[in-house]
């Protein structure tokens, strides 16, 4: 059984179709990554798989649970449960120290503590920056914490929004290497990006165009590794 599966999928605001039909299985630790221009649907997509959002039809199978087809106070116990989510914006409080807002994910879901939250800052790279506030980081630091932030309370499936939208390609290399390692511990990725450098790193690339899956591209050289043009 597939880790996730949309059969069939709409999202209808009135008469634009943001998601049109539209059908998708991801196994349980793959890496895929979804590609389009703006208004394709990705960001609805997202929303859909994140359970932030219905769609207007059609099943949405999260771990064998139709989640199209839960209440708001559900979908809230399955998004802190499964899913950890990465975005473009990093979302820290910004007086709260880089273990402290990795602590937050963890109020939410059990009992904050702060051995568990090092030990997710170490796994990213950034033990030794534990105590500083988000203003003494760099972006791709800030980013990391969010991987971490994401990884605390050990979710199903990893959601990341154009999560090196706002990176150098250094600090970009560096989160794109981090994904692969923890695609290597069997995370499952899905990854939204306008990078089709990013893109290509993935086992899998699926093209989204006017609310429609229009191209699915296996990566038949997979290795993990971004790979920039000269």
């Amino acid at each position: 059984m597939s880790l996730l599966e949309l059969k069939n999928v709409y999202k209808i605001y009135g008469d634009l179709h943001a998601l049109d039909d539209v059908n998708l299985k991801v196994e349980k630790g793959e890496w895929v990554s979804i590609m389009g221009p703006s208004g394709s649907g990705k960001s609805t997509m997202m929303n859909i798989i994140g359970c932030m959002d219905k769609p207007s039809k059609g099943e949405v199978l999260l771990d064998g649970v139709d989640i199209s087809k839960q209440s708001k106070k559900n979908l809230t116990a399955i998004r802190r449960d499964k899913i950890g989510l990465i975005f473009q914006q990093f979302h820290l409080v910004n007086y709260l120290t880089a273990v402290e807002n990795v602590m937050l994910a963890q109020y939410y879901h059990s009992i904050p503590d702060e051995k568990e939250a090092l030990e997710a800052l170490e796994r990213v790279g950034l033990a030794d920056r534990a105590k500083h506030l988000p203003s003494q980081l760099s972006g791709g630091e800030q980013q990391r914490v969010c991987v971490a932030r994401a990884l605390i309370n050990y979710p199903e499936i990893i959601l990341a929004d154009e999560p090196t939208g706002n990176l150098d390609e250094a600090n970009e290399e560096i989160v794109v290497d981090l994904f692969n390692k923890l695609h290597s511990d069997g995370t499952t990725l899905i990854v939204v990006t306008h990078d089709p450098e990013v893109a290509e790193v993935a086992q899998r690339k699926i093209v989204l165009r006017s609310g429609k899956i229009t191209k699915v591209e296996e990566n038949k050289n997979f290795t993990g590794k971004i790979r920039f043009d000269d």
